[in-house]
């Protein structure tokens, strides 16, 4: 007993003296404020322009905004110029894990299940969180890490502590999928271990314990597959699950592509329909009646009919993709809550999120409503209106800026110049230097 009280002591003893140490090393003040200004400000909410706008950060928070607004003394003073400030953007729909390479066989998933090591593959979700941030993106909904355990929970850890650059995460770990109706596809029976891209259940049991287990490991939130190319899960295995994550007070997204699809996940509770590209009359209304979120993800299907490798192929991509914007017009006239979500997968594509807002507007939305899918109506499915999703007192440092008007023209969004995260600037390609010290000569 005295051996485990002198080591529970020495144990005390220890961590007080480095607390000590970590605070000694601390600085004794906070920083002075950061000032934004900018000629125009987007007022996402309002939607309309502030010109000249002041925006004042403490401590990684938004002090106080507004036109014309005094420098406080003291101040570090970022002077933008002729750019247009937004808030920082946000993505519904993100697999910052998946960097699939193409292949002309179509089997680059299980190739990277095969031969990439856990590790390597989240040093390649590093890299996709560096290129989304620098493209604007501040904040993501990460929904599945395609075969990665639950390396998008460290990613997200390590980009809190500041170990790696990348976007505020919400993660769903490893998804949950129907057994056989998910990758791998393929792979000879006798492989009986081949790694898999989600968790394979089949029955409520199962589907209960994946959904208390990934909860348990950090889930933000969890990604069920409703469907692949047909319905798979049952309404009562969707339904088990969405219970243990409602309880848990987290959402649930779930990938349904069919209208019966879409209708199971929503007669379970479902939070939003991610894709949707098939979605029937009767779909829309329930998801309408519901309140549930629409995460289409259109940009991609423009990106992938653009890279198709023939004909054929791009004939059948854009048959589709003729499909799910008409889908998307249809929920925008009912008043469908939209999110943007580019759902990237290859190098190629990590960091070019702004896509699926183009994308949006080809759908028929207006520009200020493509931008909201990606700015104050994205904070709301995420639970973070308070924090992000737009440029007012109390939020976060979150901004970003163009050089042009991106009402005029949504595409300025692919060109982000400037973006700061949580007062720290990201990337500045457009600061104004400061005046040169005048030397009294006359020139």
């Amino acid at each position: 007993m005295r051996s485990i009280v002198a080591r529970s002591l020495s144990l005390i003893a220890l961590v007080a003296s480095t607390s000590a140490g970590a605070q000694q090393g601390a600085p004794s003040t906070p920083p002075g404020p950061v000032v934004v200004r900018a000629s125009r400000m987007l007022d996402v909410r309002g939607g309309g322009y502030v010109s000249n706008p002041v925006i004042i950060i403490e401590n990684g928070r938004i002090s106080s905004v507004g036109s014309g607004l005094a420098v406080p003394e003291g101040a570090k003073v970022i002077d933008l110029g002729g750019a247009t400030v937004l808030p920082g953007l946000i993505d519904g729909h993100t697999h910052l894990m998946a960097r699939f390479s193409d292949s002309p066989t179509g089997d680059e998933y299980e190739k990277d299940l095969l031969t990439k090591s856990q590790a390597f593959r989240t040093l390649e979700g590093a890299a996709n969180a560096r290129a989304t941030l620098r493209a604007g993106y501040t904040t993501v909904r990460d929904v599945e890490n395609e075969g990665t355990g639950y390396a998008d929970v460290d990613l997200r850890n390590a980009i809190r502590q500041g170990l790696v650059e990348g976007p505020r995460m919400q993660v769903a770990t490893r998804g949950i999928a129907a057994v056989g109706n998910y990758h791998p596809f393929g792979i000879s029976s006798d492989l009986k271990d081949f790694p898999s891209g989600a968790q394979m259940i089949s029955g409520v049991e199962e589907a209960r314990r994946a959904a208390r287990e990934q909860l348990a490991h950090g889930a933000d939130l969890l990604k069920v597959y409703a469907d692949w190319h047909r319905p798979t899960l049952t309404v009562e295995e969707l339904r088990v699950i969405i219970e243990e994550a409602h309880k848990a007070r987290r959402k649930v997204a779930v990938h349904a592509t069919s209208s019966e699809g879409i209708r199971n996940a929503l007669e379970a509770g479902a939070d939003s329909i991610e894709h949707g590209h098939e979605a029937d009359r009767a779909a829309l209304d329930l998801l309408k009646k519901k309140g549930a979120w629409l995460v289409p993800t259109l940009g991609i299907l423009e990106t992938l009919a653009e890279q198709a490798p023939n004909d054929a192929v791009r004939s059948s991509i854009e048959s589709t993709l003729q499909t799910a914007r008409g889908v998307v017009k249809q929920a925008h006239a009912m008043g469908v809550k939209i999110v943007t979500g580019f759902d990237a997968s290859s190098p190629r594509d990590q960091g070019r999120n702004a896509v699926e807002i183009a994308a949006l507007q080809h759908a028929g939305l207006p520009p200020l409503e493509a931008i909201r899918a990606a700015t104050s109506r994205a904070a709301e499915l995420l639970g973070l209106q308070e924090h992000v999703g737009s440029l007012e007192k109390g939020h976060y440092g979150d901004l970003i800026a163009v050089s042009g008007d991106p009402l005029n023209d949504v595409t300025e969004l692919q060109h982000v110049r400037f973006v700061m995260k949580g007062g720290e600037v990201v990337r500045n390609d457009l600061s104004v230097p400061p005046p040169a010290p005048s030397t009294g000569k006359q020139k």
